[in-house]
């Protein structure tokens, strides 16, 4: 059975939205990398993970909603996404909307997020 970007893509959003952060870990390459405008960018499974903590310990409360999912090579899909969050530090609101590319390898690992925040 071919690889599905747009499946592996919904099942790395969905374990994000749980807050699995071992199920998020397992989804990285070692060498992965991430970019965003919002935390620059993060180059390895260790460094993301712990971006990811630190964000998720800020923000717990995030819900996030895809609108679309598309493929756009054999192993990456672009995911257009909209969140809301409430800090746990200020209590004010983050609204955001943005697209991410996803690329995957040919074990199915994430190998690199380029976030752009609408």
């Amino acid at each position: 059975m071919p690889f599905d970007p747009v499946a592996a893509a919904a099942r790395f959003h969905a374990v994000i939205g749980d807050l699995d952060f071992e199920a998020i870990d397992d989804f990285f390459a070692d060498d992965a990398t991430y970019s965003s405008g919002k935390v620059g960018g993060l180059k390895g499974r260790a460094d993301i993970m712990a971006a990811f903590r630190r964000y998720f310990a800020e923000y717990p409360d995030q819900v996030a909603e895809d609108s679309l999912i598309e493929q756009v090579s054999a192993r990456a899909a672009r995911a257009v996404w909209s969140l809301r969050a409430t800090s746990a530090t200020t209590g004010c609101p983050l609204v955001r909307q943005g697209e991410e590319t996803i690329t995957f390898n040919d074990q199915g690992k994430v190998t690199n997020v380029d976030v752009t925040d609408f």
